[in-house]
């Protein structure tokens, strides 16, 4: 049986769109004002984690298909930037999707695909774990796709004989049931712990 490490070296990994609608759902955030930095401290130093690096992946439109939100994304990453996060960065591309209605009738609506964020995360979580550059991945995210990187974490903790650990932190209140990705630990964030890591700086774009 493999040695814990003390102390436990921690890398938090985003998954910034994810996270949000997460807490849009569980505490109604209008926007993404979550600090990754303050979160990833907190979570870890609750657990006896030492926060050894934190890295931001998202989507970002262009100028041309979301002005306010590649403004926003563009503010924010610079911000998380200065602060030592690792932003990843993939292009968002709106597309018409359609859904139909219980009426019989077909809505037609402008969504944006965010394409890659889930396999580059997954990428990284393992090309790290092969460098042995950290003990625990604490994934902000509930995507179930990478329950597979999971899996192929455990297999690369065996072949090196050491302690791994990874794990899925989201938001959650008593308004939603959700759970975090299969085959790692769930670490619900409450509404307190959320709203003491608030980003205080707006990065929306002031009406003209």
């Amino acid at each position: 049986m493999p040695t814990e490490p003390d102390p436990k070296r921690a890398i938090a990994f985003f998954d910034g769109q994810n996270l949000f609608h997460c807490a849009k759902a569980a505490f109604g955030c209008r926007f993404p004002d979550y600090d990754p930095k303050a979160l990833a401290e907190a979570l870890c130093a609750r657990q006896g984690w030492l926060c050894a690096g934190v890295r931001f992946y998202t989507g970002v439109p262009t100028v041309e298909d979301n002005p306010f939100w590649n403004h926003f994304w563009t503010a924010k990453g610079a911000k998380m930037g200065r602060d030592g996060v690792t932003v990843v960065t993939r292009p968002l591309r709106y597309r018409n999707k359609q859904v139909r209605l219980p009426d019989g009738t077909v809505h037609t609506f402008l969504d944006g695909d965010e394409k890659g964020i889930d396999v580059r995360i997954a990428l990284d979580v393992i090309g790290l774990a092969h460098r042995r550059e950290y003990d625990v991945a604490l994934l902000f995210c509930r995507d179930q796709d990478l329950s597979e990187a999971a899996v192929e974490l455990r297999e690369i903790a065996r072949q090196q004989g050491r302690w791994v650990k990874i794990a899925s932190a989201y938001p959650s209140s008593p308004a939603v049931k959700v759970r975090g990705i299969d085959r790692t630990d769930w670490i619900p964030i409450d509404r307190a712990t959320y709203e003491a890591c608030i980003d205080k700086r707006d990065y929306r774009p002031k009406p003209r």
